[in-house]
């Protein structure tokens, strides 16, 4: 069940996770958000400390719940704050390791090409969104790690 919503920072999925997640009940949860906070001008740690208070109020009502984490993608649109999306990634990764219930998903490296650089074939016009190509390597990478 898709319940993302455009334009949505890590803050949103906690102030709105009655409406959006915990009424569904679910067993896991897979988030993917970060990236909008760090383009608003947030820093990293404080999308750490919105994640860490979304999994508090998701294991407060759900404490079964498995969460997911995917990673922040690199894209040419936001390559000029990829120094705070890595960072951020990697806080967020070393915290999902306190917790056998969280689980980090690294999709960043399978979006890059050999010159280190997102590769540009795999996002729409628009250079942040990606297109079918860019959510096939998605499918490959996160799809054997949510069974």
């Amino acid at each position: 069940m898709n319940r993302g919503f455009g334009g949505s920072e890590v803050f949103d999925s906690f102030n709105y996770a009655h409406l959006t997640v915990l009424q569904y009940l679910p067993k896991h949860i897979v988030m993917y958000a970060g990236g909008n906070d760090i383009n608003a001008g947030k820093t990293p740690q404080r999308v750490l400390a919105d994640f860490k208070a979304f999994v508090a109020r998701v294991h407060t009502a759900l404490p079964e719940c498995r969460i997911s984490y995917i990673s922040n993608a690199p894209n040419p649109k936001r390559w000029a704050l990829i120094e705070q999306m890595r960072e951020c990634s990697r806080l967020i990764e070393e915290f999902t390791q306190t917790d056998k219930r969280l689980q980090f998903i690294n999709v960043y490296p399978h979006m890059l090409g050999p010159d280190g650089l997102p590769k540009p074939d795999i996002f729409l016009k628009d250079q942040l969104h990606m297109n079918e190509k860019g959510y096939a390597i998605w499918k490959e990478v996160v799809g054997p790690l949510l069974k």
